[in-house]
């Protein structure tokens, strides 16, 4: 979702309309998170005691979607405009839920993306006529 600023205030709604009410979260540290509590289960990794991870408890996967969130955007679409971010973390989404690693094959990849086409066509409005 796309936000303006990056503050509890803003950001808490979102997640606890999003959240369902047993749902653990573990983030960062950063002080946007500290109010989860009253919420949901909350523990959080210290980057800045040099923590990656305790247990169960780590940002590894977010970090490493984010990675690839954010290569794909600087060396493939170069631009972004806020009013399509929306569609390209939904692409991002979709292709880090359906990689290799999650069991998917390139033909389940390919079956899932045409069963979503298929009837539907891209037309162009043809330019007036002077």
């Amino acid at each position: 979702m796309v936000v303006d600023r990056v503050n509890a205030k803003t950001i808490l709604p979102i997640v606890n309309s999003n959240l369902a009410n047993e749902a653990v979260v573990y983030t960062d540290e950063a002080a946007v998170y500290k109010s989860m509590y009253k919420h949901h289960k909350h523990d959080f990794v210290r980057h800045d005691a040099c923590e990656w991870g305790r247990g169960e408890i780590d940002t590894n996967r977010i970090e490493g979607y984010f990675s690839i969130l954010k290569r794909g955007m600087k060396c493939i679409y170069l631009h972004c405009g806020k009013q399509h971010l929306h569609r390209y973390l939904a692409e991002y989404d979709c292709r880090y839920n359906h990689r290799a690693k999650n069991g998917y094959t390139d033909t389940e990849r390919a079956d899932a993306l045409f069963s979503k086409v298929s009837g539907k066509r891209l037309t162009y409005q043809r330019p007036l006529e002077a």
